[in-house]
């Protein structure tokens, strides 16, 4: 069987360019996620490139990727994120935050979906005020998949992430 050589198409700009007054609002939420520091924020970090890798955004995969790189994120974790819970690779924060992240992702996948152990393992290893920056964080995410994914953004040069910013994200560069 061939394999498909279809070059994504997007089918519209990013709604928010097409609805102005979206805009602020949504970059006023990503300013406030960039309020989270150290190793809470990489937790969202990696949370937040899982839940890209479920709906399958390929515009937030690069994103997320370019810029974990840039915070100091090691190829090998990027690569292990897919397969968390079978890598030594992440603290047990990571991981209950993972698991937050991919329960909020896959909503429609069982009964309960939030069960209450993935939250009070959340709960065991962030603050209430971290766990609100956790649940905003993957919302949003999901949001912005949601976009990307239907409207079928492409990904693009990213241009230079500013290495100030990782300081809030405790990454190596950060160092």
């Amino acid at each position: 069987m061939p394999i498909s050589t279809v070059t994504p198409k997007t089918r519209l700009k990013n709604p928010a360019t097409i609805v102005p007054e979206a805009m602020a609002p949504l970059q006023a939420l990503g300013q406030l996620l960039g309020q989270l520091q150290g190793p809470p924020a990489r937790a969202l970090s990696i949370g937040m490139l899982r839940a890209s890798q479920l709906n399958g955004c390929a515009l937030c995969l690069d994103g997320s990727c370019m810029l974990l790189r840039k915070f100091g994120e090691t190829e090998e974790r990027l690569f292990a994120v897919s397969a968390w819970r079978e890598s030594a690779r992440f603290t047990a924060p990571e991981r209950a935050a993972l698991a937050l992240a991919e329960a909020m992702t896959r909503l429609s996948d069982r009964p309960d979906p939030v069960p209450d152990t993935v939250w009070e393992e959340a709960a065991r290893h962030f603050s209430e005020r971290e766990l609100a920056f956790l649940v905003l964080g993957f919302a949003t995410q999901n949001l912005y998949n949601r976009i990307n994914v239907t409207t079928r953004q492409v990904a693009a040069d990213w241009g230079d992430v500013d290495p100030d910013s990782a300081k809030k994200w405790g990454g190596e560069a950060a160092k």
